[in-house]
């Protein structure tokens, strides 16, 4: 059955922002409105990283549309807002960023980032993965791409770095630029350039989801991931042992402090 646009949008009027009251079509909140077949999608924009508001009213959004339309696919993807008033949008063709993350090494965070990462793949959606563990970069060993390289393309006036396209995904790591053998020995202020660069001087193409696998811990790669990107929430990895549970609980609430309120999405 081809849905009717104003049913919809009347639909998402009845979603108020529960913070003032107005409903999300007259705050302006709504982007990106596009109806193709079954599928509805759009953007919602939000003026700050508060992951209540967030989840209240993207799940509002689903609800009023799925009792309009039972059967709608709906995609909804969430942005932030600057206090000047424009986007906070360094990925605008990525629809979800998900970060893997651990308190501790050795628990297998990277294994878990790389079958959620295939995982989604399988499940037919389009994947990206970067590889944030920049002292110990085990992407490219797992996916078996070690010795590939990504090229670097022109693109109007700017150099822009081409992920490697591998098992269906777009792949970036640091491992894929230094040789295998080669230690990497990096300052903060350096981490957190190469962590912008693979966000934003890549040429990433249209994704649903981008997996970060991150080091463990709390740092710089951690904060400055969190202050680039919007990320939609985070999968922590932890083993039963209670010196790793310790830190994982620290990692998570690294991530819950009230500066950074980006969701746990689960717990492995």
């Amino acid at each position: 059955m081809k849905m009717d646009n104003n049913i919809i949008v009347n639909a998402l009027r009845n979603v108020k922002n529960p913070q003032n009251g107005v409903d999300i079509l007259a705050s302006k909140m709504v982007e990106d409105f596009r109806i193709v077949g079954n599928s509805v999608s759009f953007s919602l924009v939000f003026p700050s990283n508060d992951a209540s508001l967030k989840s209240e009213i993207h799940d509002a959004c689903h609800l009023a549309i799925l009792q309009v339309y039972p059967e709608a696919d709906i995609n909804i993807h969430l942005k932030l807002k600057h206090a000047d008033g424009t986007n906070n949008e360094v990925l605008p063709q990525v629809k979800n960023i998900i970060a893997v993350a651990s308190g501790k090494g050795g628990v297998g965070k990277s294994t878990i980032a790389v079958n959620l990462a295939v995982g989604l793949s399988k499940l037919g959606y389009k994947v990206g993965i970067i590889d944030a563990d920049l002292y110990g970069p085990s992407i490219p060993t797992m996916l078996g791409i070690q010795g590939q390289r990504p090229r670097v393309e022109l693109l109007y006036g700017k150099h822009k770095i081409v992920p490697i396209s591998a098992h269906g995904m777009s792949i970036i790591s640091i491992g894929l630029i230094v040789e295998p053998e080669q230690a990497v020995v990096l300052r903060g202020p350096r981490l957190a350039g190469l962590i912008k660069q693979f966000v934003s001087e890549c040429l990433w193409p249209d994704l649903d989801y981008i997996v970060v696998d991150l080091p463990p811990g709390t740092g710089d790669v951690q904060l400055t991931l969190v202050q680039t990107v919007p990320l939609t929430g985070v999968v922590m990895v932890t083993t039963p042992q209670e010196v790793a549970v310790i830190d994982a609980v620290k990692a998570m609430h690294m991530f819950m402090l009230d500066n950074i309120n980006v969701p746990i999405l689960g717990v492995v």
